[in-house]
């Protein structure tokens, strides 16, 4: 699959420097993730109504929803895009996966229950962490969205049935309206090509 524009230029500068900085606090993956997805907002969020007047195919949402999902690829360790030398740029995740696993008064069970991965790329606990956290990222990246911006379908619950996510992508109780970031990226980027 080719990458769409949008993701060759996705925002993850203060993902990448986690390569060469010391983890210490497993607060610090997430703070990065969110400045990310936030910067990542903004420059979506600023570009779009010059892309509107081209397209007009989709709402920011839908396109903050796309780089939601491209951000929780990479920090799975799915992400098909590797840049242009083709290596994975993003090889924190690993190191703060290993490190952060074997740490503290859990670090005897955690290693156990994320040891064993193929090639120690802890695939696991990388989901584990984007399962747990997907609901920050998720308002970090709308945070910059404004008053009436609305998803595109029905997927938020209100005790009634289904409701639509229209107060800056979010649904009342800021259950994240998504679920692309479950859908193969490849299968996101045809249609985002369509």
């Amino acid at each position: 699959a080719c990458a769409p524009y949008r993701r060759l230029y996705l925002c993850n500068k203060n993902m990448e420097k986690k390569g060469t900085t010391k983890i210490t606090d497993k607060n610090d993956l997430l703070v990065d993730v969110c400045l990310a997805a936030n910067y990542e907002a903004q420059s979506l969020i600023r570009d779009h109504p010059q892309y509107q007047t081209k397209y007009n195919d989709s709402q920011i949402c839908t396109v903050l929803a796309r780089s939601f999902a491209d951000i929780g690829d990479i920090i799975r360790g799915k992400d098909l895009y590797r840049g242009n030398n083709g290596k994975d740029k993003l090889q924190f995740s690993r190191k703060y996966m290993m490190t952060m696993s074997t740490r503290g008064k859990n670090g005897k069970t955690l290693k156990t229950r994320y040891n064993g991965d193929k090639n120690n790329n802890f695939f696991k606990l990388r989901e584990d962490w984007w399962t747990a956290n997907r609901h920050t990222v998720w308002e970090a990246i709308t945070c910059g969205a404004y008053d009436g911006d609305t998803y595109f379908r029905v997927t938020c619950s209100d005790g009634r049935g289904g409701a639509q996510a229209n107060n800056k992508c979010r649904c009342n109780d800021d259950q994240v309206p998504t679920y692309f970031d479950y859908v193969p990226q490849y299968l996101r980027w045809f249609e985002e090509w369509a």
